[in-house]
């Protein structure tokens, strides 16, 4: 008698689990299946070319390939707002807007000054500044601008030039 309580106690127990093993796999599931999304992150380059004269963005995603490019002179008329700051935020919105249609949620960032310059032009931190409020992720952010390494004789002669 006691032999048969201990197994009907136990298919009992046995079939508990069963109901709650079952139970408990959906969710596992569901679990792993949001992280898969929150981890889908699309990532890209982002060129900034920035000049006293003008300000260039061009993003393109990890193989190079080119999603979009805007320069000062779209955004603007006179030739001498092309390298403003406001101008190149301008800019910016419009590269968070692409962006955005693509599904990129960060960047890398490289910029460049025209060659020979200490610095960026007055439109890079700027740019910079609205697309993080915009909600982009910034990975790295790198100055690649070249610096002169000799090449050719300057113009003018031992006293310089004369005007």
């Amino acid at each position: 008698m006691a032999t048969k309580n201990k197994q009907i106690i136990e298919d009992k127990i046995a079939k508990e689990n069963k109901v709650s093993e079952i139970e408990e796999i959906p969710q596992v599931i569901e679990l792993k299946e949001e992280k898969k999304s929150k981890d889908k992150e699309r990532i890209a380059m982002l060129d900034i070319y920035t000049t006293f004269n003008n300000t260039i963005m061009n993003l393109t995603d990890m193989s190079g390939k080119t999603i979009t490019k805007f320069s000062g002179g779209q955004s603007t008329k006179q030739s001498r707002l092309k390298a403003n700051p406001t101008i190149a935020m301008f800019i910016a919105q419009k590269i968070a807007e692409e962006a955005k249609d693509n599904g990129i949620t960060a960047f890398y960032v490289r910029i460049r000054a025209a060659t020979g310059q200490s610095n960026p032009g007055p439109g890079a931190h700027t740019a910079i500044k609205s697309l993080v409020r915009a909600g982009f992720k910034m990975i790295s952010i790198t100055d690649t601008t070249k610096s002169a390494r000799g090449g050719p004789k300057k113009k003018g002669g031992r006293r310089g030039r004369r005007v």
